[in-house]
């Protein structure tokens, strides 16, 4: 095993024995001995991303070391709300034990959320935030903060002046609305010479919207000197149509999340910056969080996992490239 994902593990070891610790422990604790096995379910925003796939990674590796059955199911695209609505109320009805949600949408999540908890089912809710407060805890990263970071990195490569684009991803997700407040917020406060070309334009749930839309932003304003995209496929989108258009590594480029093409692009100039969450961690502490309540243990109702900027100076330090390209070999095959 190598040193970073040692690391890794050794971390996330440590914040569940924080958890393990904040409370007493159930008098009717699952014990080795062989009582019935909890079954969680893991459903993610989609399937397609690399993101999603590191998210599943820590779940399984979690949900091993619990000695709980891990489930994962969800949409296959970003934007299919009524899917993943749909998968919440069929592990419902299978009455597995905890449910893990990355939420597609802040509002239309919270019924089916709801109607789990009056199930008896707990909700462990990570990634992006969900209205109201049926859920047990809230595992992700400090969303508005990748924004202020993303911010802090294009106006300082742009010496605080130039003009921008801010390509947003779809209205209801709340983590890339949090990264888009924290990027706008910054910019408006800290770089007033930084002018917003685009901010109020949306890439989609996919890659090819995303590379449509700046397309048609980049024939519009070819002189755009810095762009912000909030997500993987925005990011990939995005850097899709500056290479198409010759101004891939003359636009100051920073995006959100890694990916092999992303990683790529970092290295050869063409972003400038990647906003790194951690989203093994994200989906480990997801399940061990979940386990941890189910077994009468006291948590806490937020937990951040971090968030770092990834640049082509940084990209080989062994804790950015455990970030950029995490072991996902714990998924099973």
């Amino acid at each position: 095993m190598s040193s970073p994902v040692r690391t890794f593990l050794a971390g996330c070891l440590s914040a569940a024995l924080v958890l393990a610790a904040c409370g007493p422990k159930s008098a009717d604790r699952p014990s080795p001995g062989g009582e019935r096995r909890l079954s969680i379910a893991v459903i993610p925003k989609g399937t397609t991303h690399e993101f999603w796939k590191s998210i599943r990674a820590g779940a399984e590796q979690a949900g091993r070391e619990a000695g709980v059955e891990t489930i994962w199911k969800g949409p296959q695209k970003e934007d299919d709300r009524s899917q993943q609505i749909t998968v919440v109320e069929d592990f419902i009805s299978r009455g597995v034990d905890g449910i893990v949600l990355a939420p597609l949408d802040d509002r239309a999540l919270m019924r089916p959320v709801r109607d789990a908890v009056r199930e008896g089912i707990p909700v462990v809710v990570i990634d992006s935030g969900l209205q109201g407060d049926d859920y047990v805890s809230y595992v992700a990263t400090d969303n508005y903060r990748g924004g202020v970071l993303a911010a802090h990195r294009l106006g300082g490569l742009l010496g605080g002046r130039g003009r921008i684009f801010l390509i947003r991803y779809q209205e209801g997700s709340a983590s890339t609305m949090l990264r888009e407040a924290g990027f706008l917020d910054t910019v408006r406060k800290e770089f007033p010479d930084l002018v917003l070309l685009v901010q109020d334009q949306y890439a989609g749930a996919t890659t090819e919207t995303a590379f449509q839309l700046a397309e048609n932003l980049i024939s519009r304003f070819p002189d755009v000197e810095g762009v912000f995209a909030p997500n993987e496929s925005s990011t990939f989108g995005a850097l899709r149509a500056l290479q198409s258009s010759g101004l891939a590594g003359r636009v100051k480029f920073v995006g959100f999340d890694s990916s092999p093409k992303l990683i790529q692009g970092l290295r050869d100039g063409h972003l400038h910056g990647l906003v790194l969450q951690n989203p093994m961690k994200m989906g480990y502490l997801g399940v061990k969080t979940i386990v941890a309540h189910l077994r009468g243990e006291q948590i806490p109702k937020v937990i951040d996992t971090g968030v770092t900027v990834a640049t082509a100076e940084n990209m080989d330090d062994p804790e950015i490239k455990s970030l950029l390209e995490p072991d996902l070999a714990t998924i099973p095959r």
